[in-house]
């Protein structure tokens, strides 16, 4: 048994220690997301005790950051045992000029990030005459990120517009008690932070009902569905992220599956009508569980025509309403395909495959770099047109309404590019098929 003395020197050591807790004040994992309005910019981050505050100040000119929008902040714990607490921080930045650089910092008056920079988004008139570019690819996580320093860099030096990260993150948010999550997310800010980081969940994704994913990004719509499903308008392209996971993990019931099924129905309805086409012909997905694959692992893509549960979810609504692309993860490596419906290959002609296909095209990009390493591949299939399994990513460029430009950087071969094609479509949505 303890004295009485013992106790009060065990409180008082106790309190001590309680006082000497660090204060975690400092803005970080900063990141940038489109809101679909190009005169608009979300900034992300955060911090670990509630700072009261949520401000971003910004301008043209390090020396002229007058502007400054104010936002909310959300409090997050994490499932783990140690019920690891941060605030997330969301500012929207309104009535920017397209196209436009802009310097800006976040935090409160308790604390400030660093400068950083990004450039507004193009209008529709600024998109058709530059193109739009984008970084492609899923399957990335803390350990053995091999394609992030090459993506860092070119994030800074505004190759792209945006990147696309198609579900796998951090390998994964939940361990440790979300600080494999933490520190993912410290990891990306380099790039992130310099241009919108558009997401989609993954599987590695799934733990506590994907609570990490939905609470540390801040996609379209957030409030709505929390970054599971939405969709975004940017130049010549109509793109729809979406959730594959739905129709996995059923023990989180059915009824996400059931009104994800619902507004893709509405969405891709209202993004097919004439008018809507007329300025956004190109519709292109991004979802994590491929249709199909070739890998060696027995994964759901690899199942045939009657059992493949991403494949008959969503391939005929797809088809349906005339989807130009389709890009893929989870495979950890790369896998191009013959424009491909219904295990067929529907080619618009034997010299050029591309132009004016009677399919969708299919991509898989999952190799950007984790844990897990790369994926080999199985028995080659008639409608495969290229394989590799070196570390690497996607680099997208919607040239314009009629033209886009696909090509596959491999790390491992030092940025070489080691695949490209150009699909080239004169008409779009459903009547492409006719």
């Amino acid at each position: 048994m303890c004295s009485k003395y013992q106790v009060i020197v065990l409180t008082l050591w106790v309190s001590i220690a309680t006082a000497w807790d660090p204060i975690w004040l400092q803005p970080e994992q900063i990141h940038l997301s489109a809101t679909g309005d190009p005169t608009e910019m979300m900034v992300t981050w955060s911090t670990f005790n509630d700072t009261k505050e949520s401000t971003v100040q910004y301008g043209a000119d390090i020396y002229d950051m007058a502007m400054k929008a104010t936002g909310s902040r959300t409090k997050f714990v994490d499932g783990g045992s140690e019920h690891h607490t941060q605030y997330i921080h969301r500012v929207k930045l309104s009535n920017l000029k397209t196209g436009n650089m802009y310097l800006y910092r976040c935090g409160s008056s308790y604390g400030w990030s660093s400068i950083f920079k990004f450039r507004a988004l193009p209008d529709d008139a600024q998109a058709a005459k530059n193109g739009v570019r984008f970084a492609v690819y899923g399957d990335m996580g803390n350990e053995n990120a091999q394609s992030l320093g090459r993506l860092q860099v070119e994030a800074q030096d505004g190759v792209y517009d945006a990147i696309l990260h198609v579900g796998d993150f951090a390998y994964d948010f939940f361990r440790a008690n979300g600080s494999v999550g933490d520190e993912f997310m410290r990891q990306i800010q380099s790039a992130a932070a310099y241009l919108p980081y558009m997401t989609c969940p993954g599987n590695h994704e799934e733990n506590y009902n994907f609570t990490n994913y939905k609470n540390r990004f801040t996609m379209p719509k957030y409030e709505d569905v929390q970054n599971l499903w939405y969709s975004w308008n940017i130049g010549p392209a109509h793109i729809i992220a979406f959730s594959t996971e739905v129709n996995f993990y059923l023990q989180y019931g059915f009824a996400p599956l059931k009104h994800q099924m619902e507004w893709l129905y509405a969405d891709l309805a209202e993004a097919t009508k004439p008018e809507n086409l007329a300025k956004h012909p190109w519709i292109i997905t991004m979802g994590h569980r491929p249709m199909y694959c070739t890998t060696d692992d027995n994964d759901d893509c690899t199942k045939d025509e009657y059992f493949g549960i991403t494949r008959v979810a969503f391939e005929d609504l797809f088809y349906k309403y005339g989807v130009d692309l389709e890009i893929w993860a989870h495979e950890h490596s790369y896998e191009r395909f013959w424009p491909l419906y219904d295990f067929k290959v529907y080619n618009g002609s034997v010299d050029a495959p591309y132009t004016n296909p009677k399919a969708p095209a299919h991509i898989v990009t999952g190799s950007a770099g984790c844990r897990e390493r790369t994926d080999k591949f199985g028995p080659n299939k008639p409608y495969v047109a290229f394989t590799s399994t070196d570390y690497g990513y996607t680099r997208m460029t919607i040239v314009n309404s009629t033209h886009i430009n696909m090509e596959q950087v491999s790390d491992d071969k030092g940025g070489q590019v080691i695949d490209k094609f150009t699909i080239i479509k004169n008409t779009h949505g459903p009547d492409a098929w006719l």
